[in-house]
């Protein structure tokens, strides 16, 4: 087997999932000025299947699609205003969420537990950026961006949590990326 087709694998598993991130916009419900969306339970999904090298990855090209004016973010947009518009926060917490849930995912071997705590940890993230953004472009107190930047989505990215753990659980035994799984065992299974 050549031995950068296990990186090419992952590039394409990159970009699919960039794309699905974008998907994920256009999978909207208004809410205030931040819509519920689809894309953070992606960029969950990335993160676990990709680590945080590209999982990260998978998240600079969404966002770099973005700024270049494809019409990627929620409900449509794109360019340079909407990825400094008052979900700017957000997206940029995509990216350092992702390398983070990896990250963590990586160091505890795919450990359920750790990915679950992981996945919580990268929705923080994503609050901890988007909420004081939100706060500052639209002049908002801490208590009326958290109102309406984060309370109202928090039982939305519990489900969406649980269901990117069900994904990454269903899809990761189809991921090989160049193992040979020993036997009895999936390639996707956490290393003991």
């Amino acid at each position: 087997m050549n031995a950068q087709q296990p990186d090419l694998h992952r590039l394409v598993l990159a970009s699919l999932l960039a794309a699905l991130i974008a998907v994920g916009g256009y999978i909207a419900i208004p809410v205030g000025p931040v819509p519920i969306v689809l894309q953070n339970l992606f960029v969950l999904v990335a993160a676990l299947l990709l680590g945080s090298r590209w999982g990260a990855a998978a998240v600079a090209v969404y966002l770099l699609a973005g700024a270049c004016g494809l019409p990627v973010f929620a409900g449509g947009g794109g360019g340079l205003g909407h990825l400094f518009g008052p979900r700017g926060g957000y997206l940029f917490g995509f990216l350092i969420a992702a390398w983070v849930v990896g990250r963590i995912s990586e160091s505890f071997r795919q450990r359920p537990v750790a990915e679950i705590v992981a996945m919580v940890v990268g929705s923080l993230i994503i609050y901890a950026v988007g909420v004081p953004w939100l706060q500052m472009l639209l002049g908002l107190s801490l208590g009326k961006a958290l109102a309406i930047g984060m309370y109202p989505f928090v039982p939305g990215d519990l489900i969406k949590i649980a269901a990117a753990y069900a994904i990454v659980k269903s899809v990761r035994p189809l991921l090989h990326f160049g193992r040979r799984p020993e036997p009895g065992r999936s390639p996707a299974d956490p290393v003991a």
